[in-house]
């Protein structure tokens, strides 16, 4: 079972180190009237949900059990959640240029310092919707490469806010994403949401796949969807690692999950799947009842022992995968049953949501507009 725990370690490791070097130094001082530019362009998810863990070494762990499934699961939200900050991020480091109006800028970066392009026109239409405002900002060495040498692009609209942010990582900091060349992240984001106070969806994709020798549990792709309303947000979405191995040898898995938390009381509550990478299926039955973590791992674990490992064994083993999870701001709680009243409010919200179709989340692809 040692082996087990180790892919643990591994595979969060990959996520959890994911974005270091992205992070930007943001200067807020610019008064907010003298940007066109949106205030926010993303959805807070309590820590309870979103998290990077500090890992135990391999040699600490002897037997996996689902709460580490379960706890390590805010790791992959974290890696959505922190490409919408980097976004938002980066959105307000611009205010001191003053983007009031269609303009154009070059500056040097404080990342790379290597000369930046922006540009704002107004009226663009894109993804079949005319915006506002777009913004785009380039590699100005890189303009006659293939991907234009584009950084980052954002269309929104003023009242009420909508828009959309792509965003290339090599072309805004080559020094410490120069190992991102294809990586790409995607965040759309509302506040005119039917049935949300704020709403985005994150995706990633052509995150940096080091060869299964090196690191067999890279994360290829992300697609994750975040809504608040009041101090409820619900999560749900789809990790995928197509070279990743559990027990039986078959590479190729997502991770599904739906959780809901509460942002002030920083308490959580989430179900998981791990359906194969490859899998054409969107119904939530069959990713998060029959690929359900307990599940899975049973299945695994039959598959390769057959009858030698005692049932009362793989039952301590598999201890806490049983559905939900819960959570508070120190990390996994319980599994099955609810530790109190106060997370009523969150159980009764995860049956409405379901992950997204693993197969499409695999072959995800991100586009800038290229005109």
């Amino acid at each position: 079972m040692k082996k087990i725990s180790f892919f643990l370690i591994t595979l969060i490791t990959a996520a959890t180190l994911f974005f270091v070097g992205c992070t930007k130094d943001i200067d807020l001082e610019t008064p907010d009237n003298n940007t066109i530019l949106p205030d926010n362009f993303a959805v807070d998810i309590p820590t309870a949900l979103s998290y990077e863990s500090n890992l135990k070494s391999a040699s600490e762990i002897d037997t996996l059990k689902g709460n580490h499934i379960y706890a390590h699961l805010r790791s992959f939200i974290r890696v959505g959640d922190k490409g919408a900050e980097i976004v938002q991020d980066i959105i307000r480091s611009i205010r001191r240029y003053e983007i009031n109006r269609p303009m154009e800028v070059t500056f040097e970066s404080d990342d790379d310092g290597r000369v930046k392009h922006l540009v704002v026109v107004k009226d663009s239409e894109f993804d079949g919707q005319v915006w506002e405002f777009q913004l785009t900002i380039t590699d100005a060495d890189s303009e006659g490469n293939d991907d234009g040498g584009k950084a980052l692009q954002v269309f929104w609209n003023r009242s009420p806010i909508k828009g959309m942010a792509i965003l290339k990582p090599y072309n805004i900091d080559r020094l410490n994403n120069a190992a991102m060349g294809d990586a790409m992240f995607r965040i759309d984001y509302s506040e005119e949401d039917l049935f949300y106070d704020a709403a985005m969806l994150v995706y990633a994709a052509g995150l940096p796949m080091p060869t299964p020798l090196e690191n067999p549990f890279a994360l290829k792709a992300l697609k994750m969807f975040a809504g608040k309303k009041g101090d409820v947000i619900d999560v749900y979405g789809n990790s995928d690692h197509p070279n990743a191995i559990l027990i039986s040898g078959t590479p190729g898995f997502n991770w599904a999950f739906v959780a809901a938390g509460n942002e002030v009381k920083d308490i959580g509550v989430a179900e998981v799947g791990l359906p194969p990478s490859n899998l054409d299926e969107p119904s939530r039955s069959k990713l998060l009842g029959y690929y359900a973590i307990g599940e899975v791992f049973e299945r695994e674990i039959k598959a390769v022992w057959g009858n030698q490992v005692p049932q009362d064994v793989i039952d301590a083993y598999l201890a806490n995968t049983e559905a939900p999870g819960y959570f508070d701001s120190h990390g996994f709680v319980s599994a099955g049953m609810s530790p109190g009243d106060e997370y009523n409010e969150l159980d009764v919200r995860l049956p409405d949501m379901s992950p997204y179709n693993p197969k499409e989340v695999g072959n995800l692809t991100i586009a800038f507009k290229q005109q």
